[in-house]
């Protein structure tokens, strides 16, 4: 059996954009998380679903995962339950039965750039949102305070505990907590 796997990395993104249209796709598994995480149910669904003889086809290697030991990880695990691996933008297939040593290279050198991607991508995000905090310290002081402090003090003078002033004022009892220990600070 032919499976697909599709993912995006958010769930505003389209995967249109990874149309399987390799002849004899029987059923695809779809995620929008980001391939950073192998904690994505259509992925886990299609490692489960997939028996030996099958073959999941891939749009590209970045689709499967960004992180190369993953990556690699979940094409070897396919490969050993015997189910082969095609990606249509690289044209690579790996399975147990057909090692082609080049292509494993190209797998790993591909994986490895993915992954390198990634980490520019992330220290890039990193140093934008540090510049931006340092040029609007005013934009980035978190979340306005949203409990009402006379209201909390008011209800432990009359005697009650957190649980019971949080069930009150429907805020949660870390929020009371941390609010009757600043005022004892």
């Amino acid at each position: 059996m032919r499976v697909a796997y599709r993912r995006v990395s958010t769930t505003d993104q389209n995967l249109d954009r990874q149309l399987v249209d390799a002849p004899g796709i029987e059923k695809v598994f779809e995620d929008k998380l980001t391939g950073a995480s192998r904690d994505r149910p259509g992925l886990q669904e299609m490692l489960t679903f997939c028996r030996e003889g099958d073959c999941v086809v891939v749009h590209s290697l970045d689709r499967l995962g960004r992180d190369i030991r993953d990556l690699l990880n979940i094409v070897e695990e396919l490969n050993t339950k015997g189910v082969a691996v095609e990606f249509m933008s690289e044209r690579l297939k790996f399975s147990r039965d057909d090692d082609d040593p080049l292509a494993r290279l190209q797998l790993h050198m591909l994986a490895a750039f993915a992954q390198w991607e990634r980490n520019i991508a992330k220290a890039r995000q990193a140093e934008g949102i540090a510049r931006a905090k340092a040029q609007h310290p005013e934009k980035y002081k978190g979340r306005p305070v949203s409990i009402d402090a006379e209201q909390v003090n008011r209800l432990k003078e009359q005697g009650l505990g957190a649980t019971a002033i949080a069930k009150k004022m429907r805020i949660g009892r870390a929020s009371v907590y941390r609010h009757l220990r600043q005022m004892m600070a």
